[in-house]
């Protein structure tokens, strides 16, 4: 019997040119009338494609060449670009990045939304492109990635890592040196708890065994100047945390919010667990137009605090307040942007899923004397009833922020229903919104479309629309 050769596992195509950025980051590319979807590469670059996955309508593949490079490349500034799962956009230059987010709204409007649309504002781009972000997390690790690289060179590295996960494995942690989202002194915090757990034998932890001690590290940096940090451990070892504890707090007198958290749970998750704070307050706080926005160790803020500033400055806009309007703000979070348009309408009525943070809703008004604010928890569509409408009144303005997923169809029904005259749509996944928006064509019409990036170097986009009752 003859032996017939085996077909490539991977099949290779050459010298495919790629045509455009689309949804989610990736780019596109076509062989024989068939769409490839490609990451990690620009519009331009002639490349040689792995193909990973085959499905009816669409291949992926990966870049395994590249014979010209497209001229919408910049130099990424990371060492870890590539192998990081963040900043994914560093190899196209700033206003490259602008251009397909704004495009990626447009698409999405009118592919998915069908309906009128005005001209578009320009896109808000953000001042800062690195050093932007207000939090990150830390994971530790006793088996942290290895580069090709570092493999190759058959040296022998030291396994410890205190980084973020490789995407798509949740066991794989890659060893942070320098990350540029976050200010000063996020990295030399970072590098410092790295270089005293490993000086004292503090074990990280085996994220498939779940053992160990150093779990994972927190750090919040404010525009009020202020620091949080929040030491996670897996196991309760009081002598080893108050000499860390203490370490930190002596190094860096700059932390005004130093905590730490006992968590031997299967996940990182603390929100069911104490928090306790072993020097300074336990609250950080952020500040917009004087207005003090209180962040505990559990509370959600907007991780990009000054476009967030710009964001809900459009908001405040587009919802052309004057002083006399009674607004609902549906999925309030913290109640950030339900604080930030008090001062300009008669009252606000906050809706949130999240208890905890409507307690920190009720808080920030509390702590800048905002006494037109009334905040509710529970589901969205259960609580936004004909009985909340009867006790507050039909609404002159709505300002919705769903999350990702949108809002819940009874919802958008019930905003059909009560018929504010306008609905201002903050969203931070232009598909969802735009479905929404079409549910909502209706009874309104588009009247702004204002883009804002708030993640730079990432295809990340959120978008605010106004619509208008007719």
């Amino acid at each position: 019997m003859r032996n017939k050769s085996k077909k490539p596992k991977f099949e290779i195509l050459e010298n495919i040119r790629i045509e455009e950025m689309v949804a989610e980051g990736k780019c596109l590319a076509r062989h024989n009338n068939m769409v490839i979807f490609v990451a990690g590469v620009a519009p331009g670059d002639v490349v040689d494609l792995r193909i990973t996955r085959k499905k009816k309508t669409f291949l992926e593949a990966e870049a395994v060449a590249f014979h010209e490079l497209s001229e919408l490349r910049v130099q990424p500034f990371c060492e870890h670009f590539g192998t990081c799962g963040g900043c994914k956009w560093q190899h196209i230059g700033y206003d490259t990045q602008l251009y397909y987010k704004q495009k990626q709204v447009k698409d999405n409007l009118e592919r998915i939304g069908k309906v009128p649309l005005p001209e578009f504002d320009p896109i808000l781009g953000s001042a800062k492109t690195r050093y932007y972000r207000n939090k990150l997390e830390y994971t530790f690790s006793n088996n942290g990635w290895l580069t090709k690289e570092q493999i190759n060179s058959s040296e022998e590295f030291d396994r410890n890592a205190l980084g973020f996960h490789i995407p798509g494995r949740f066991d794989k942690i890659l060893d942070i040196k320098h990350c540029y989202l976050q200010p000063d002194p996020s990295n030399a915090i970072r590098l410092e708890v790295k270089r005293y757990a490993r000086e004292h034998s503090l074990p990280f932890i085996d994220l498939v065994k779940h053992v160990g001690y150093m779990r994972n590290l927190i750090i919040r940096t404010a525009n009020t100047g202020e620091v949080m940090v929040i030491v996670q451990v897996f196991e309760d070892k009081p002598e080893e945390m108050e000499a860390l504890m203490q370490h930190l707090a002596t190094t860096f007198p700059e932390i005004t919010s130093l905590q730490y958290v006992v968590n031997s749970k299967g996940n990182e998750t603390f929100h069911d667990l104490e928090v306790v704070c072993y020097k300074g307050l336990p609250y950080i706080h952020e500040d917009m137009e004087g207005i003090k926005f209180r962040v505990g160790p559990k509370s959600f803020y907007q991780t990009n605090a000054d476009q967030a500033y710009e964001l809900y400055k459009k908001t405040r806009e587009l919802a052309n307040l004057t002083g006399n309007e009674l607004v609902y703000d549906l999925y309030t979070g913290a109640g950030t942007i339900a604080n930030f348009v008090a001062h300009q309408c008669r009252e606000v009525i906050g809706i949130e899923y999240v208890p905890s943070a409507i307690e920190d809703a009720k808080i920030n008004s509390q702590i800048n004397n905002i006494t037109n604010t009334t905040f509710y928890a529970g589901d969205m569509k259960d609580i936004l009833s004909d009985e909340l409408i009867a006790r507050h009144g039909r609404p002159d303005v709505v300002i919705t922020d769903p999350p990702r997923a949108g809002m819940h169809e009874d919802v958008v029904q019930k905003l059909l229903q009560v018929h504010p005259n306008r609905i201002v749509y903050v969203s931070c996944n232009p598909a969802t919104q735009a479905r929404d928006v079409e549910w909502l064509s209706a009874k309104y019409d588009v009247s702004r479309v204002q883009p804002v990036d708030m993640f730079p170097q990432t295809h990340h986009v959120e978008n605010i629309i106004l619509l208008t009752a007719r």
